[in-house]
């Protein structure tokens, strides 16, 4: 049985993601109250994966997530996915039948970016309603269900009210129907997995200092190749003062002939590159 570590408590999109993409055969599902707990224990070897949230339609980057992937354990990505962030607002419903069932509700609980998705919904439902900041949308549930106050709400997903026996308040409160997360899989091996219709590799790039028009240069290398780049991001080394590398996302494999070259060229130049991961991409099938 592989075990699979994801951010916790029990119930976060993280958790929900991970069930999705590893729906067939026996997994146990570790929770771990921080990112880098995720990563430490993945690298121990107490668990054999980790799954990692990078990018939100709607927040975009998950930075810290990605420096913890640069500047931490060096494990390759082995694969990513993409799952919808459906969020609720979650708690117990207001005593009085003839009112909404968050009348109540004065303080919503929850992580920053689940209130940002939902900004829409509790600006015109919960014009006053004041936020406190947790690690996960899942801990904002558990804190909920210990406080047993209906002045109190989470916003989490529908596994977590069902885990710890709350009720729906409202559902699907995000702003935008289109709310995907994109998640990484980390780790010392790849699991078997079924065939990917696209491949992806991310790589990181620092530029030479002494090299005017570096990175027309490097994205030049890509583009005469017609190769895609579906991302690219600068983050600071934490070196010096500006002082960056490119976090580049690539849909093609290192198996592929054109991109060793690519790289091999960008490296001609006085580039450093570091390859992350080269690993098989699964868009979200709806089930």
């Amino acid at each position: 049985m592989k075990r699979i570590a994801f951010l916790g408590p029990e119930g976060t999109v993280s958790q929900e993601s991970a069930r999705y993409f590893f729906a067939e055969g026996a997994h146990e599902f570790v929770p771990y109250a921080l990112m880098s707990d995720v990563f430490a224990a993945v690298a121990e070897g107490t668990v054999d994966y980790g799954v990692v949230p990078v990018e939100n339609t709607i927040e975009g980057s998950v930075k810290h997530h990605i420096d913890l992937l640069v500047d931490g354990t060096e494990l390759p990505i082995l694969a990513e996915w993409v799952y919808p962030s459906v969020q609720n607002l979650i708690g117990y419903r207001s005593g009085d039948s003839s009112a909404e069932p968050y009348a109540a509700v004065r303080k919503v609980v929850s992580k920053d970016v689940a209130i940002a998705q939902c900004h829409d919904f509790l600006r015109s439902r919960l014009p006053r309603v004041e936020f406190e900041y947790v690690s996960s949308t899942a801990e904002g549930v558990r804190l909920v269900k210990q406080l047993k106050d209906p002045a109190v709400a989470a916003i989490g997903t529908r596994m977590s009210a069902e885990l710890y026996g709350l009720d729906l308040l409202a559902e699907n409160i995000t702003d935008h129907d289109n709310n995907y997360t994109r998640f990484i899989l980390i780790g010392k091996e790849a699991p078997e997995l079924a065939p990917a219709g696209l491949h992806k590799t991310t790589i990181l790039v620092t530029l030479p200092e002494d090299y005017p028009g570096a990175l027309h240069q490097v994205l030049s290398a890509f583009a005469w190749r017609r190769i895609n780049l579906s991302k690219i991001e600068s983050r600071p080394t934490k070196k010096k003062l500006g002082s960056y590398y490119f976090y580049i996302d690539i849909e093609m494999s290192l198996d592929s002939v054109l991109l060793p070259a690519a790289l091999q060229e960008i490296e001609a130049i006085g580039c450093q590159v570091r390859t992350l991961g080269s690993y098989p991409s699964y868009p979200y099938q709806t089930p």
